[in-house]
């Protein structure tokens, strides 16, 4: 920049706000027709570095505006207004099979958003940095709380929003990783939903045996939602991930006690062992190893464990039975189980039984295995370890391709709207209370 020209001005609005809002990135005082490098940095909470970025060229009153203008190339390209998020990847030379997940919701991600002279893919370190401002992009509103809860031998965070209540509920199962993962939960209570994120993978020490839980866990973690002086106990909803929505099937259908006024399952199967435990499952589904297949580069792929979809009604949860709506959130790329194929039966199975018209199925082409929170960074394959596995393996996870971004916000969109119809909450709550709506008031004041 010569010494006549104005600095240039970098601004991002808002720059502290839920990890599902959009934000607004905009350069002013450019020379016009000026090049320029947009570039988003995370350090993550694993000591990995990812990186997204943009080549702009400023407009004739000197502007870039990332919502209205196209990147020219970088790690995005086109019109793009999250691409500085969810193209992000793993700075070069990283570790192979990295994946961004917030561990510790209690802290933000950081995002530094900078400006570079010029069109820039690499040397950042020693390019000349024009501008930056720090960004906080977090999982958990104001005034939402989190309790660890231990109760009747549960493993478990209770996320409650701010206020009175009493809330709608979502017991949150997530999938066969294991381990305790809570930034969905702390997401929906940051949207009005109390949320019980449960661990339910590792085995437990009972009688001086190693065994997993059973029904009578699950049934103990819905009803401390349905007992909570703070939870509308007939307004409570199930939500599964993978593994865990197969286990949030069998629980509504088999068990006496889970009663869900609705049921989310995202990347699911209904295929297993009717009323089998975990064990049951696990030893039904490794019958099928010499099914697993691995790509030209050695990442696995698991949908065949569970292929053909089997006509013995043991073999698969009796769906034909369920009293509550069901919405299937399907990515018809999923490497990891046989979602589009599940889905298709599951659908069958309902109409044969004459429930079909609680189901809602909502199918997205390009798009994979880990449905995750809008804006995050795509992940075609990631190293995942499983509490039955001693080795980590990298697998397909990737959550969707840039084509089936903007399918994926009316995808949670959808699940707002359903649970909350579901529910019969009013329509004006559903509006300001639905994910990916960064022109709510809500969203606009939550950080106010």
């Amino acid at each position: 920049m010569s010494g006549r020209q104005p600095c240039p001005v970098l601004s991002v609005h808002p720059t502290r706000a839920l990890v599902d809002e959009g934000f607004a990135v905009m350069v002013e005082m450019l020379p016009p027709g000026f090049a320029v490098t947009l570039r988003a940095l995370i350090h993550s909470e694993d000591n990995d570095f990812w990186e997204a970025y943009g080549h702009y060229v400023s407009d004739d009153t000197g502007c870039v505006k990332a919502a209205e203008h196209s990147s020219l190339g970088g790690s995005y390209d086109g019109v793009e207004p999250m691409g500085l998020l969810w193209s992000m990847k793993p700075v070069p030379g990283s570790r192979t099979g990295l994946r961004l997940r917030k561990k510790d919701v209690r802290t933000p991600l950081n995002v530094q958003i900078l400006l570079y002279k010029g069109h820039m893919s690499d040397g950042f370190q020693d390019g000349n940095v024009l501008a930056s401002v720090a960004v906080e992009r977090w999982y958990l509103a104001p005034g939402v709380r989190r309790i660890c809860t231990a109760e009747n031998g549960l493993n478990g965070t209770l996320f409650l929003p701010p206020g009175p209540g009493p809330f709608p509920a979502v017991l949150d199962l997530w999938g066969g990783g294991g381990g305790l993962v809570e930034y969905r939960s702390a997401l929906l209570a940051s949207h009005g939903y109390a949320s019980l994120s449960l661990e339910y993978m590792n085995p437990r020490i009972i009688g001086g045996t190693t065994q997993f839980v059973g029904n009578d866990y699950f049934e103990a973690a819905f009803n401390m939602l349905k007992d909570h002086p703070l939870v509308c106990a007939e307004r409570i909803a199930v939500m599964g991930l993978s593994f865990g929505a197969s286990v949030a099937l069998g629980l509504t259908v088999n068990s006496p006690v889970v009663e869900p006024r609705c049921l989310v399952c995202v990347s699911a199967s209904h295929i297993g062992p009717v009323k089998g435990s975990l064990s049951d499952v696990f030893a039904e589904i490794s019958k099928n190893s010499n099914n697993t297949r691995y790509d030209e580069e050695n990442r696995v792929i698991w949908r065949d464990l569970l292929l053909p979809i089997p006509d013995d009604p043991s073999k698969k949860t009796d769906v034909g039975r369920l009293k509550c709506p069901l919405l299937l959130i399907v990515g018809e790329d999923d490497q990891n189980w046989p979602a589009s194929e599940s889905a298709e039966d599951i659908k069958q199975m309902m109409e044969r039984a004459g429930n079909s018209h609680l189901l809602t199925v909502l199918s997205y082409p390009d798009t994979g295995h880990l449905i995750e929170p809008p804006y995050s960074p795509h992940t075609r394959s990631s190293n995942f370890m499983s509490q039955q596995r001693a080795k980590g393996e990298i697998f397909f996870f990737y959550s969707f391709t840039k084509c089936s971004l903007h399918c994926y916000k009316n995808n949670l969109c959808s699940v707002h709207f359903v649970l909350f119809r579901m529910m019969k909450i009013s329509p004006s709550v559903v509006l300001g209370l639905i994910f990916c709506n960064e022109n709510t008031s809500l969203h606009r004041d939550i950080f106010s």
